[in-house]
């Protein structure tokens, strides 16, 4: 007979997102179930319901997770660019990776298939804090670059590999487009200097 260590409830909830993202990025969203989190952590199903409600709950959750996440990552990176420490390019690649490799594409669409529509809103609500918090930086030219990177990342974690290919394009074509936009914007936000 096994005896499972006591957890303290937020320590037992992260291990259940940290799972739930591993299974996401392994398996894709549908591999996303209380069962498999629980299976994973060495939890039991009622375990998680105590902490999710429910199988929405957890996808909910991991979504908050996953965008909190990554934007305090993509936060780092738009501070270290907007500095000269860091490039457009990082920011791209982290929004575009964030997207495909880290699942949070797969699963917004998994969401949005279900009826789960408002698991979405913690994403929004957090790449809407990002920009708050980067207000400094933050224009409305700016805020509309954001949404355009963001769905250009989303757009392209979900047929950006097989639309690139019939278009002939290069594979990186619209991390491509996207960097030379945020130069762009950049760009457009110095002041002009005098000659």
């Amino acid at each position: 007979m096994s005896i499972r260590k006591r957890l303290p409830p937020e320590e037992s909830r992260m291990a259940a997102l940290e799972a739930a993202r591993a299974l996401l990025v392994e398996a894709g969203p549908q591999a996303v179930t209380l069962k498999a989190v629980a299976g994973r952590i060495g939890r039991t199903h009622a375990n998680l319901l105590h902490h999710f409600g429910s199988a929405s709950g957890l996808q909910k959750a991991l979504a908050k997770y996953l965008a909190e996440t990554i934007c305090a990552t993509i936060r780092d990176a738009v501070i270290a660019s907007r500095s000269g420490i860091g490039k457009p390019r990082d920011v791209v690649d982290l929004t575009f990776d964030a997207f495909d490799r880290e699942g949070a594409g797969a699963l917004a669409s998994w969401m949005l298939l279900s009826g789960n529509e408002d698991a979405l809103d913690p994403i929004v609500e957090t790449i809407h804090d990002l920009v708050v918090d980067l207000e400094e930086y933050s224009s409305d030219s700016q805020r509309s670059t954001t949404l355009a990177l963001t769905l250009m990342a989303l757009g392209d974690a979900l047929m950006g590999g097989p639309l690139a290919k019939g278009l002939e394009l290069p594979r990186t074509a619209a991390r491509d487009r996207a960097e030379q936009m945020l130069i762009e914007g950049i760009a457009a936000q110095q002041p002009t200097q005098a000659q």
